[in-house]
């Protein structure tokens, strides 16, 4: 009998029911990398590399941390936290996904402990694997996912308002000093009476913000200050910053060393822990207690030494970036612009105000070459080279010489 034959008579036989067929599921996707590990996001992406699986412990991954960990080249992200734990809509898990990287989250873990940096390890679907053994089995995240939780997130986001404005006022009465200016500044070698002041700090869109200001900064020639890791992009611009302030943690040691004025901001107590990093570099530096953010104390100090305009590139504007920032409030922030007031412009808006106009240089160029196309023009065309006679014989007579 044949197959097809056995087939229809086991069919006939049991009830006439077609065989169910089942599909094949496919294989769980499978990425094989070196363990990387850091708890501080920021520090860990200046060390990672397209080989590299990074581990990291960043509840409500933020928007900058996702860009720059996207931006190292890792194919895939384990994450010691909740990626996103519903507070309020933040993008980073998304920013990750739509960027082709695989992320994991893995809070009931501590594979801090588990993994060793170096180490290969294989990520088999939401399984880490080290020597084909399961380590730790944790939640892959996926777009569709991601998005659905994103627009539930918008739709609660006035609980995270509420929340935020109430730990804000109850932070106010702690950092009014920023208010009233009763903050003691240091003296600097940097001069900033009635100069345009650009303040980098690292977030939202600021490298490319920083790029959109060549013009500006060509003409107006700014003094240029890098909040921390903002600095290096000022560097990385092709400009040198006139003035880094911060706590010295995200700098780069050949940014530290590029010649800038070092403004150490220490907590209001005095305590300073980036201090320290610059005593071992050898580096002269001023300590500036004050509370609020460092970013904050940048726009603060170029305000009261007479700073004629500020502008902000990468700074917190709005609701999410704040909360991005995780802080209990921003009641600096908040009193930092009320002080400055008007002289405090964001890039976004110098970009789409300020037109450059021509500079010299490229003027100068453009007339030397309209004058040697003439030139040629005139010695290879006999007409032309008469009629120009006629015109030198009439301007001498005009000039009688």
């Amino acid at each position: 009998m044949s197959t097809l034959a056995k087939r229809l008579r086991s069919r006939r036989e049991g009830g006439g029911q077609p065989e169910q067929v089942r599909a094949a599921e496919p294989d769980p996707p499978t990425t094989t990398g070196r363990i990387r590990p850091g708890r501080k996001t920021k520090d860990l992406v200046k060390s990672l590399g397209p080989a590299d699986i990074a581990l990291i412990a960043h509840r409500n991954i933020d928007r900058i941390a996702a860009e720059d960990l996207a931006a190292s080249g890792v194919t895939a992200v384990v994450n010691n936290e909740p990626s996103s734990d519903d507070r309020y809509p933040n993008r980073g898990p998304l920013i990750l996904v739509e960027a082709g990287v695989r992320l994991v989250d893995f809070p009931d873990d501590d594979l801090f402990d588990l993994l060793e940096d170096g180490q290969t390890v294989e990520l088999v679907g939401p399984e880490l694997r080290r020597d084909g053994n399961t380590v730790a089995t944790g939640l892959e995240q996926f777009k569709p996912d991601l998005d659905r939780r994103l627009a539930g997130q918008q739709e609660e986001i006035h609980l995270a308002l509420a929340e935020f404005a109430e730990n804000t006022v109850t932070h106010v009465r702690d950092e009014s000093e920023l208010l009233s200016g009763n903050i003691p500044l240091p003296d600097t070698k940097t001069e900033f009476r009635d100069r345009h002041v650009l303040i980098v700090v690292r977030g939202p869109d600021y490298k490319r913000d920083l790029r959109t200001l060549r013009a500006y900064i060509r003409d107006v020639r700014p003094i240029l200050i890098g909040v921390d890791g903002g600095a290096d992009a000022i560097r990385e611009s092709g400009y040198r910053p006139d003035m880094i302030l911060g706590d010295m943690d995200s700098a780069t040691d050949a940014t530290l060393k590029a010649g800038a004025e070092l403004i150490v901001h220490a907590y209001s107590s005095g305590r300073a822990p980036g201090r320290q990093r610059l005593v071992d570099l050898g580096l002269e530096h001023t300590v500036l207690p004050s509370v609020g953010t460092s970013q904050d104390v940048a726009m603060l100090m170029a305000f009261e030494k007479g700073a004629s305009l500020i502008v902000t590139v990468g700074a917190h504007f709005n609701l999410i970036e704040f909360l991005d920032k995780d802080r209990a409030g921003m009641s600096s922030t908040f009193l930092t612009r009320l002080r400055i007031g008007e002289v405090l412009v964001d890039a976004k808006g110098v970009s789409r105000l300020y037109t450059p106009g021509l500079s010299t240089g490229p003027l100068l160029m453009f007339l030397g070459a309209f004058l040697v196309l003439a030139v040629i023009v005139v010695l290879t065309s006999p007409a032309l080279a008469d009629l120009f006679d006629l015109i030198w014989l009439k301007f001498k007579i005009w000039l009688d010489i």
